[in-house]
């Protein structure tokens, strides 16, 4: 029977309550918490859970590789490869907050894993657009120019800065 009392007196002092609050706080304040940022979270998770899948597939893909001319020195050269640019590329963009720019990262990701599949090379695949292949032009126009190079990219090419 007491305990059917104190739960009922315990369920009329949190009516008082505003929403939300969790007591009364100094002056006799309620003292509110926002939220919880769940949502942000749950993407942050999925997100990170994802690149670091990718990362994992890499280095697996990596202890598996075999050269295509099937030479030893060639094939522990492409091993090296895949671990140093898998290496710096995660490194250069640890820092992305982004949520587009980690989209598109993760899509070159999966690209280069699948064109390097494919292809047995562990290489980014050359694109042929020569520096300066459009007409050379001054001022407003060059940057048009430039914004049309750097459309014409690949996208498993955008981690690169060198102009092919």
């Amino acid at each position: 029977m007491e305990l059917g009392v104190a739960k009922a007196r315990q369920s009329s002092w949190h009516r008082l309550l505003p929403a939300g609050s969790c007591g009364w706080g100094k002056a006799g304040l309620t003292q509110t918490f926002p939220p919880p940022l769940r949502e942000g979270l749950k993407m942050t998770t999925a997100t990170r859970q994802e690149v670091l899948g990718l990362y994992r597939s890499i280095f697996r893909l990596a202890r598996k590789w075999r050269a295509a001319s099937g030479q030893m020195e060639d094939t522990v050269k492409e091993k090296q490869y895949i671990l140093s640019e898998a290496r710096t590329l995660f490194q250069k963009n640890k820092n992305l907050t982004d949520p587009d720019l980690i989209k598109q990262c993760i899509d070159e990701c999966t690209a280069r894993i699948e064109i390097g599949l494919h292809y047995q090379i562990p290489y980014p695949r050359p694109i042929h657009l020569p520096p300066m292949a459009l007409t050379p032009l001054r001022g407003r126009r060059l940057q048009s120019q430039e914004k049309l190079r750097k459309l014409s990219k690949p996208v498993y090419l955008q981690s690169h800065d060198e102009v092919s």
